[in-house]
């Protein structure tokens, strides 16, 4: 994959995890305010003002989840971003976190 491409990757991405977390907080109880910079998502869990930054890390081609529980690391594998170090898939991981640190069970599948 070409840098070119994983910035189109990692854009669409992070716009998906966007939509997907605005649509669950109309769908739910789930109150999180999301904040887009460039290549940086900040998900601000309003019920305790945790926050969850999600970001694309060109150099390394991978996307970087930083939250309450760690930092994670995922690389596109050609069809779904895996964590480097147990192989578990972006969206199951952000929904765990999600619900963790937002209060509320929630799946961030798109």
């Amino acid at each position: 994959m070409t840098e070119s491409e994983f910035l189109d990757l990692a854009d669409a991405t992070l716009s998906t995890i966007e939509a997907v977390l605005e649509k669950t907080c109309d769908e739910t109880d789930l109150d999180v305010e999301c904040s887009r910079s460039g290549n940086v998502l900040e998900v601000e869990c309003i019920s305790d003002g945790s926050k969850i930054i999600i970001n694309s890390q060109a150099p390394m081609k991978e996307m970087w989840v930083a939250a309450r529980s760690g930092g994670f690391h995922y690389r596109y594998d050609g069809q779904r971003w895996l964590n480097t170090r147990d192989g578990s898939e972006l969206y199951a991981a952000l929904s765990e976190i999600v619900s963790k640190q937002g209060g509320v069970q929630v799946s961030l599948q798109p």
